[in-house]
């Protein structure tokens, strides 16, 4: 049993490190492009059906009601990515733009302080056969533009990468790992 536990924890560290495909890939002034690349055993299906409940795997510290499972992302055109505040009210963070269970999901969202500071955020997560023709590739790409916001590239890569790897890790175990503070 402690044996599983650790093996759970390095898996979850290594997830939250991710290793150099996860990474800023273009930035100036007023520009960033973030882009998260993994190998996985995980059919579509199950990266579809994971992806819809982001309430399990969102990072808590990293909402505005401070409960992750008060996220919800409807898988449909139109769909929103919206939180339940304290007061009943609904925050939408982002629009679904595309959804395709085979493919993946592309999003109009400005997540967090980016709301209002941008005249595009695109937050696309897909799925491609992995090289070789064994398991899939798990991509994820957010594209970002407005006045000053290369500025907050690695600050938003730091948060991204935590969503990323919470989510692989959501994927492998069924769980995510617990919330980490809010400065990570």
């Amino acid at each position: 049993m402690l044996k599983s536990v650790l093996a759970a924890c390095a898996f979850a560290a290594s997830l939250i490190a991710l290793p150099a495909s996860a990474q800023v890939i273009e930035r100036d002034a007023d520009h960033f492009v973030l882009r998260y690349e993994m190998d996985l055993e995980s059919p579509p299906e199950d990266m579809w059906v994971s992806l819809g409940e982001i309430g399990q795997w969102w990072d808590s510290a990293h909402t505005y009601s401070g409960d992750a499972s008060n996220m919800t992302l409807a898988l449909t055109p139109g769909g929103c990515l919206c939180e339940k505040l304290a007061d009943g009210t609904e925050f939408e963070h982002g629009r679904v733009v595309e959804a395709d269970p085979e493919t993946g999901v592309l999003l109009d969202a400005p997540l967090g302080p980016l709301k209002g500071k941008t005249t595009m955020a695109r937050w696309s997560i897909g799925w491609i056969g992995a090289p070789g023709g064994g398991g899939w590739r798990l991509v994820i790409t957010y594209v970002v533009r407005g006045e000053g916001v290369g500025a907050w590239a690695d600050g938003v890569d730091g948060v991204m990468r935590t969503q990323y790897g919470r989510f692989t890790y959501f994927l492998h175990y069924g769980e995510a790992p617990a919330s980490t503070d809010a400065s990570s």
